[in-house]
């Protein structure tokens, strides 16, 4: 028989705790996956436990405006919001994506005032991997 799975703070014990809350962390690492069509930030710790996140369309922008500079900027700024009030104050930036949100979201971190140990571009690069989709005639 499988075994259950033992939670956090169950309510037969009476000890029932946010994990969102109490974790105080001094460090993370910032996710920035910029595309055309949207901007996402994720904040994590060091393990890779996503601690917070957000996207341009999780601020309200719709459409084409997901897409801009000032969407990004706007979606940096609410993840790191959160974290900022956890504790961090040094963080590395990992970039990933040919969108325009790039560099935005880097400025909008800068901002918010994380001291940034690195910025790292991870964006996969083929090396002449998969034979691309037949061009569009328009």
């Amino acid at each position: 028989m499988a075994k259950p799975i033992p939670r956090v703070g169950s309510r037969r014990n009476g000890h029932i705790s946010s994990r969102k809350n109490g974790r105080r962390i001094p460090k993370g690492v910032i996710h920035v996956q910029a595309s055309f069509n949207n901007t996402i930030v994720t904040v994590t710790d060091v393990r890779g436990r996503v601690v917070s996140w957000s996207s341009a369309g999780t601020c309200g922008f719709r459409g084409t405006r997901r897409g801009t500079p000032f969407a990004a900027q706007t979606a940096a700024g609410n993840a790191i919001r959160t974290v900022v009030d956890q504790g961090m104050q040094r963080a590395e930036v990992m970039i990933k994506g040919p969108g325009l949100g790039r560099d935005a979201a880097l400025r909008a971190i800068r901002r918010n005032g994380i001291l940034l140990s690195f910025v790292r571009d991870v964006t996969p690069m083929p090396h002449n991997g998969c034979r691309p989709p037949k061009k569009r005639r328009v």
